[in-house]
């Protein structure tokens, strides 16, 4: 536990190494930020890479390296995925599906993302598997994925949310999951869904961003009556995004749109 009993989640996603507009010394910034936070936990939540090429994931692997935290939860995104890249993310990291009950914590991760397609899915015959991961344990449930499973505001057509968002948010309503978190579009955000927070983060380390957005990532603190996460910038400081008490699920937002 970090001091006051407090759990850190560090919330990191889309890398895009390769990517004429990775910028290293954003990545190497969150990085050192992050570790100078000392998380229990770090989330990366998917497109580490480009094209799913095996060089672009040894660059990210190189990167991801350097976090020092205890446990280390990665999935796939859809740009991993090209190329039949998901199998560079096998050899480098593991399992594209992980589930961790520590820290007054269970996480479990699936990866949403369909070879050389944009769109994501998780699929019926996970269903059964992701309730079983959740039950039985009186922890903060959360669920990590590439795809949002709700619209972003700001980021056009919705072209490639994840295929059974409906099915998919009955079973982690079901499961009692309090906590999505999700990148995929590069837009920060957060949504509350009866009494769920479905949470994206920006991309950390690329200049591929929308309007005034900024490179980002979050971070999630735990406390035993509440949540509170906030966006921080590589350089440039923090700002609240949302804090929710965990048994009244009433919450105050930040940033896009007025305190609700």
């Amino acid at each position: 536990m970090s001091d006051d009993s407090i759990t850190r989640i560090a919330h990191l996603s889309d890398l895009h190494c390769g990517s004429p507009h990775f910028k290293a010394d954003l990545l190497e910034r969150a990085i050192e930020e992050i570790n100078e936070l000392r998380p229990e936990v770090a989330v990366i939540s998917g497109d580490l890479t480009t094209d799913g090429y095996e060089r672009e994931y040894r660059i990210a692997k190189e990167f991801v390296d350097r976090i020092e935290c205890e446990d280390l939860i990665m999935v796939p995104g859809n740009h991993d995925s090209r190329n039949v890249g998901y199998i560079h993310f096998e050899e480098l990291f593991g399992s594209r599906a992980q589930t961790l009950h520590k820290h007054g914590l269970t996480i479990v991760a699936e990866d949403s993302s369909e070879p050389d397609l944009d769109h994501g899915q998780i699929g019926r015959n996970r269903y059964q598997m992701i309730e079983q991961e959740f039950s039985g344990f009186s922890n903060l449930n959360v669920f990590v994925l590439h795809h949002h499973l709700l619209p972003i505001p700001g980021t056009g057509r919705e072209r490639n949310i994840v295929y059974d968002a409906g099915d998919l948010l009955e079973v982690l309503l079901r499961s009692r999951v309090k906590l999505v978190l999700a990148g995929h579009k590069h837009v920060p955000y957060a949504w509350h869904l009866e009494n769920m927070f479905v949470v994206t983060t920006g991309t950390v380390s690329t200049l591929r961003l929308r309007g005034h957005g900024r490179p980002c990532y979050n971070v999630i603190e735990v406390g035993a009556e509440w949540v509170r996460i906030y966006r921080k910038y590589p350089f440039e400081g923090q700002e609240p995004i949302i804090g929710f008490s965990r048994a009244t699920h009433e919450y105050e937002k930040y940033g896009l749109g007025a305190a609700i």
